[in-house]
């Protein structure tokens, strides 16, 4: 049987409130359980309140194999009952093809716009003396 550690919802509706349990994996999210291990109160404004867990149970379910969800890993890391491996994703800030081909068409279109501007700018400096010799 393989067990997780993992938060099952028990707020209600637009008011979140989590338990910390041990479960088998194959069992719902809110459904069946083993142990209730700790809770966690995202409302909370102390974050340093938001998560309650029972040490000695964590450490033992730790122990006997129970796998954490990448959630629940993260308050046993803030907590020191277990070492976490931050995760690198370096493609996750960077924008996608649409996107990216957006972005260069809109960079073409102001080069040519100032492409023109600087040509437009310089035509009239040509025309000028022809303008005032026709204007005497």
């Amino acid at each position: 049987m393989a067990l997780k550690l993992r938060l099952a919802r028990a707020g209600t509706k637009k008011r979140p409130y989590y338990h910390i349990v041990v479960a088998d994996a194959r069992s719902p999210r809110d459904g069946r359980f083993i142990e209730k291990i700790g809770n966690y109160d995202p409302r909370l404004a102390d974050k340093s309140a938001r998560v309650n867990l029972i040490t000695e149970r964590v450490q033992h379910w730790l122990g006997v194999g129970a796998q954490p969800t990448d959630r629940v890993a993260r308050f046993f890391d803030a907590a020191g009952l277990l070492k976490r491996e931050p995760r690198n994703n370096p493609n996750k800030g960077q924008p996608g093809k649409k996107a990216t081909e957006r972005a260069e068409a809109k960079a073409q279109a102001e080069a040519d716009a100032a492409e023109a501007a600087a040509a437009a700018a310089a035509a009239p400096a040509e025309d000028a003396p022809a303008e005032d010799a026709a204007a005497e």
